[in-house]
């Protein structure tokens, strides 16, 4: 039998604690408390969450919020005004918006949210949560349904959506819209994330076929980044421009869920571990090392959730099995 020598050139060291800085791939005995141990990599997973109280696709959700204190608003079965809220355990429910609606965006975090346009029909409609309660702002300048959204209360960003020409911009600082720069890849059903200064817009139907293009914003103006992988529409997202989350989605001409995950740097897209549950239109909030997608359809619509843990090292107890 091949010993560890044999493979690694040296025996395992027997040591009274863990080493401070071990290196992935090292092995050693920890003597005090008789256990063999190793540093390696844990490869990214998703984990099931608490499950929503309604559940819905097409809703608005905070991308500014984390992976324990989320928020998922309206959407569609039917025309909802549901708002639930995730502490990282469970959904509870908590005060509706006023007006109901479906294939909204959103901004902001659990205690300073924003719910975004959506229909039917196409609405402009705006509203402010302060983590009690919803209430109505200036509209948008262009009704739309089927955008995206990032950014927070006070700096907000809303892009793409089904009113022609399909590649409108506005910026929100609080109190009302104003016009931005135009999308480079006119688009409606795309995702979003990151910040009024530094947004990602991909995915999305433009409006014939499904397209990979993604873009980054500025403050001002958008300008392509690296392409998605996967061509969908009907994507979630979460994270920063420089380190976001796209995943689920559907591809025209049907529309049935996909699972793709896929992470981005800034530059590029790399695929990731696939969603445990196919799902399209599903919310989206977290980091792209702590990300929540929640909700969407499969193809009815869930309230299932689920957790991404991103690729990670850590010390781990050695077994034979």
């Amino acid at each position: 039998m091949t010993t560890f020598k044999e493979i690694r050139g040296q025996l395992i060291r027997s040591v009274s604690s863990d080493p401070a800085n071990p290196q992935v791939g090292e092995i050693w005995y920890n003597n005090t408390i008789g256990v063999l141990k190793g540093y390696k990599t844990i490869a990214a997973a998703w984990s099931s969450g608490g499950t929503m109280n309604t559940a819905r696709r097409g809703m608005g959700s905070t991308n500014a919020g984390t992976q324990n204190a989320a928020l998922g608003f309206g959407g569609a079965g039917g025309y909802l005004a549901n708002n639930e809220e995730y502490n990282g355990t469970s959904w509870s429910e908590q005060n509706d918006l006023n007006t109901a609606r479906n294939f909204l965006t959103g901004a902001g975090t659990t205690t300073a949210a924003l719910a975004i346009g959506g229909q039917f029909p196409p609405t402009g409609e705006t509203e402010e949560y302060n983590g009690t309660s919803w209430s109505e702002q200036n509209d948008l300048s262009v009704p739309r349904s089927r955008l995206a959204g990032c950014g927070t209360q006070t700096a907000a960003l809303a892009f793409g959506g089904t009113t022609p020409p399909n590649d409108v911009t506005e910026e929100y600082d609080g109190t009302s819209w104003t016009t931005g720069g135009v999308l480079g890849t006119a688009r409606f059903d795309l995702g979003g994330t990151g910040t009024q200064t530094a947004g990602l817009a991909f995915g999305g139907s433009p409006p014939a076929s499904p397209t990979t293009a993604t873009e980054e914003y500025n403050g001002t103006a958008w300008a392509s980044g690296g392409a998605l992988n996967s061509a969908r529409i009907f994507i979630g997202g979460a994270g920063i421009q420089t380190a976001a989350l796209a995943f689920g989605g559907a591809v025209p001409p049907s529309t049935a869920p996909v699972a793709n995950a896929e992470e981005y740097d800034g530059l590029a897209w790399t695929t990731t571990t696939s969603l445990t549950t196919a799902r399209n239109a599903p919310g989206g909030a977290g980091t792209q090392t702590a990300g929540l997608a929640f909700g969407g359809g499969t193809p009815t619509a869930t309230g299932a959730t689920e957790e991404f843990t991103n690729t990670f090292n850590a010390t781990r107890t050695l077994t034979t099995s």
